[in-house]
């Protein structure tokens, strides 16, 4: 697989990358930097940002930026604007909200419902408004937000979880279909099972496999990051890894991404063109 890039005059000077400390974010972070794009990596685990970043700096040569946001908060997208107020963001990459408690809605508290809730789906909102504003104004930019086949059907232990992703994807693409004449490319990137470092401590917890052993079958984060790289501009929805492909047909035979062209054709004949 050829190392995959982005247009910097597109998608630069500076990415914001949030969830940016280990798996698919971290890939994402990389990618981006080996394109010449500065980026802010930003989680909550600071030691763990830092070497992140340290190690795409050396790598890349290219600027980086560590925010240590803890995104259950109330205030984490205040935070965020404020801490980069004086950076050109020209690409917003929405990576955090995995569920590692894996538990029945009614065997899991309220507030950590509540907290995801806040994580997956009130700040990518928030966040996309703000930097989606300044991008449509300069006529460039995007917009990635990871959502998860959870999203399609829902399922025991993920009830929260699957409900926050489709919020995701449905987001994502309504965006593209709002701000591509601005400009600005939005995608939404469905992820199925992904090896990364949190699944592993999730199946380590509950038994099924060793802390460094790898997940069988599972995509590895840098096929993620090469399936939306390839996708952004182009369509709304990417499945991302061939399990995740081959299970979305199976749910539904029509492709996603036609799925919301058409959808962009009704509203327009019964609500009029776009504003």
């Amino acid at each position: 697989m050829t190392r995959a890039t982005l247009d910097r005059v597109a998608y630069g000077p500076w990415a914001l990358v949030v969830g940016a400390s280990d798996g698919v974010g971290a890939a994402f972070a990389e990618a981006v930097a080996g394109s010449g794009i500065g980026v802010v990596l930003l989680a909550r685990r600071g030691e763990v940002l830092d070497r992140v970043a340290d190690g795409i700096r050396s790598r890349t040569g290219a600027e980086t930026r560590v925010l240590v946001v803890d995104l259950g908060t109330p205030d984490a997208a205040k935070s965020i604007v404020a801490a980069t107020s004086d950076l050109e963001i020209g690409l917003l990459i929405y990576c955090a909200g995995a569920d590692t408690d894996y538990q029945p809605f009614l065997s899991n508290s309220i507030d950590a419902a509540e907290t995801m809730l806040r994580r997956n789906c009130l700040i990518p909102m928030q966040l996309s408004h703000h930097y989606g504003r300044a991008m449509a104004q300069r006529g460039r930019g995007g917009i990635v937000i990871l959502s998860s086949g959870a999203a399609f059907v829902g399922a025991p232990n993920m009830a929260v979880y699957g409900a926050t992703k489709a919020f995701d994807m449905i987001f994502a693409e309504s965006l593209w279909s709002e701000l591509r004449g601005h400009g600005v490319d939005a995608l939404g990137v469905v992820l199925g099972v992904t090896d990364t470092p949190s699944l592993r401590r999730t199946r380590e917890q509950r038994g099924l496999a060793g802390a460094d052993e790898p997940v069988p079958g599972a995509t590895a984060p840098e096929e993620v990051v090469h399936a939306a790289f390839a996708g952004l501009g182009r369509v709304p929805t990417v499945m991302a890894g061939k399990q995740i492909r081959r299970g979305a047909r199976f749910i539904t035979p029509i492709p996603r991404s036609l799925l919301v062209r058409i959808m962009v054709r009704a509203s327009r004949r019964a609500m009029g063109p776009d504003e």
